[in-house]
């Protein structure tokens, strides 16, 4: 009698794990190509090769020694995407200090939250960007800053910071300038800082980076250097990315995507750091793209629509494009299809991960047939492990939904401070349960079926919203669509789509329905219907479908009743 094969891939590699540190990956860049441009911010008038790059990482890290923080500090970073933040998470990693990143959209509860949760003793920070006054919160919570001598604070609030440094600035009383940090340095930090580069370990954690909290308090995922430094380092690999290559980064440097995927990709390949701007702007990006002949772009599905639908994208030359990483959130296959077509992204690459596996275990190859990336999250990453489990913990058949779990180097330390959330998620065969669930073909490539708090149960059979909203998108009329479940009486979910049109577009929900019908099966066309100009995202672009689900919860006067 033949067995199914079970849900369960590794990625054998021959290519080893680099075992160094990141602070070392960014002298190593310098030695090896020291003229390459290494980050260009075209805002900022920043043009800096490897080894300038380098230097003011290691002139900044010993300023930082000499503001008296010490190995296995927190210094946190309050800013979108700008020179300053690459050369504070580079200098942080050489300094031996532990890189918080806080979400510049954090207001002041998140923000009290998250420097007390981890204890930092340091912050960097913006002074401003459109409505958020990030000196003036500050101030707010720590109104002793208005007294306090640089690098001397003393705050009821925030016990455990001493320092403030403002990024372009220093006008701010009690806050210090981003660029006299540096100036503070002796001869006895920098030779500290040397000494640094060969006692700290690539298994120290370097950053923490806090989970969007959509349920309870944000956790603190703690990740060390030998975590995201190889993680980046195969994600350019997967693209082939070499010290020609140019990577455009409108994604958030606070979260994964930008910091991992980007940066650090671009320390461990040679490759150019692009930062279009500040905050995503879709013309901003693609200036960028044609100015600085980018040959990769970064982006989650929203921010590829906004690109491609913007009035002047006909104007821009993009055929300097090759490859790039479509990530965030799940990738329709429409939008795909369209950046593959018309932006030149033939080599066009998905991936998967969560913050808590640093964050990529699943990503397409660039010569993975067409059909294969738009319509899965490609193979397993190099010396990793998944495995798809049902709810009793046991693996499942190929192709049969389940719960992915994830093994290996990528897995983080741990939630900052929380062994028990920890011990939540990650087991004890060392397996990080991920909450998504998943299938797994003959070939071993994934495809995400949804989450399991998403998975809606309509009486008594399971509809993935995911595999709705893929047959929506067909209809030319659907610019964007979300699918998720709305409490019913009767069957105890019943399905809702939440839909934007194109521009000039016209459909009414009987329409939608009618589209349906005979297409796919009865139980998962959307009983309820409503037409929206946009979605609640998180700021790095992920759909928050309780959020929706709570706003028609409310509109039509739902109740969760039991059925029988």
């Amino acid at each position: 009698m033949t067995h199914p094969r079970a849900s369960y891939v590794h990625g054998a590699c021959e290519v080893p794990l680099l075992g160094r540190t990141i602070g070392q990956a960014l002298s190593a860049a310098a030695e090896a190509w020291p003229d390459h441009p290494a980050l260009i911010a075209p805002a900022g008038e920043v043009r800096w090769s490897w080894a300038e790059l380098n230097a003011r990482a290691e002139a900044f890290a010993a300023g930082l020694l000499a503001l008296g923080l010490e190995r296995g500090d927190r210094i946190g970073i309050w800013s979108l995407n700008n020179a300053e933040w690459a050369l504070t998470q580079f200098a942080a990693a050489k300094a031996g200090l532990i890189l918080v990143t806080v979400n510049p959209a954090y207001r002041l509860a998140e923000l009290e939250f998250a420097l007390n949760k981890v204890g930092c003793k340091a912050l960097v920070t913006a002074r401003a960007f459109k409505s958020s006054d990030y000196i003036g919160m500050l101030t707010s919570l720590a109104p002793e800053l208005r007294e306090a001598a640089p690098g001397r604070l003393r705050a009821a609030r925030l016990p455990a910071l001493r320092t403030v440094i403002e990024i372009g600035g220093g006008e701010s009383p009690g806050t210090l300038p981003f660029a006299a940090v540096a100036e503070r340095a002796g001869a006895t930090e920098r030779d500290r800082i040397s000494a640094h580069a060969g006692a700290l370990q690539f298994d120290d954690p370097v950053n923490i980076q806090f989970t969007s909290g959509t349920t309870g308090s944000p956790k603190g995922v703690t990740l060390t250097h030998h975590n995201i430094l190889n993680n980046g380092y195969f994600v350019g690999r997967a693209m082939r990315l070499s010290p020609e290559d140019r990577i455009c980064i409108p994604v958030p440097l606070y979260h994964c995507f930008g910091m991992v995927m980007g940066n650090l990709a671009a320390v461990s390949s040679g490759a150019a750091m692009v930062y279009p701007g500040e905050g995503f702007d879709p013309l901003a990006t693609l200036r960028a793209v044609e100015a600085e002949r980018c040959t990769a772009l970064y982006g989650v599905p929203t921010m590829f629509l906004a690109e491609l639908d913007h009035p002047d994208f006909a104007r821009f030359d993009l055929s300097s494009l090759r490859t790039g990483i479509m990530a965030g959130s799940p990738c329709p296959i429409a939008v795909m299809q369209r950046a593959v077509d018309r932006m030149h992204l033939t080599q066009l690459t998905i991936c998967y991960g969560m913050t808590e596996t640093s964050p990529v275990s699943f990503q397409s190859a660039v010569d993975d047939p067409l059909e294969r990336r738009v319509s899965t999250v490609g193979r397993i990453h190099p010396h990793t492990e998944v495995k798809v489990v049902d709810a009793e913990g046991r693996i499942v058949p190929r192709g049969t939904p389940g719960e992915l779990c994830t093994r290996g180097y990528s897995v983080m330390q741990g939630y900052w401070g929380d062994p028990e959330k920890t011990a939540e998620v990650r087991d004890a065969a060392g397996w990080m349960h991920t909450g998504d669930l998943a299938t797994l073909d003959e070939d071993g490539f994934c495809n995400i079926v949804g989450r399991i708090k998403d998975l809606v149960i309509r009486g008594g059979e399971n509809v993935y919203p995911r595999e709705v909203e893929e047959f929506l998108y067909r209809h030319p009329a659907i610019q964007e669509v979300q699918v998720f479940g709305v409490p019913d009486p009767r069957y105890g979910e019943e399905l809702c789509a939440w839909v934007r049109l194109r521009p000039g577009a016209a459909l009414t929900a009987e329409g939608l329905r009618a589209h349906c019908a005979g297409q796919i099966a009865h139980q998962k066309i959307p009983r309820y219907v409503e037409f929206v100009e946009e979605f609640p995202t998180t700021v790095t672009g992920k759909m928050q479908k309780y959020r929706m689900r709570q706003a028609m919860v409310e509109k039509l006067g739902l109740v969760a009743e039991k059925t029988a």
